[in-house]
């Protein structure tokens, strides 16, 4: 139960667009550990991925 607890945590914080790096360091894992672990999760955000960029982009200067 615990590991399940802390798997809901750490891909709520994934899919709250919380930094990766950040995420890792909050979980206790390294970079390569997050990403081999949670590769499903931080796929497919592409789009939000668009946003941000668009938005810093329209920004303009």
């Amino acid at each position: 139960m615990p590991y399940s607890l802390r798997h809901a945590g750490v891909s709520l914080w994934i899919k709250s667009g919380v930094d990766p790096v950040e995420v890792a360091r909050r979980a206790g894992h390294s970079i390569a550990v997050l990403f081999r672990f949670y590769a499903k999760i931080l796929q497919g955000g592409q789009a939000r991925s668009n946003q941000l960029i668009a938005a810093e982009l329209n920004k303009g200067g």
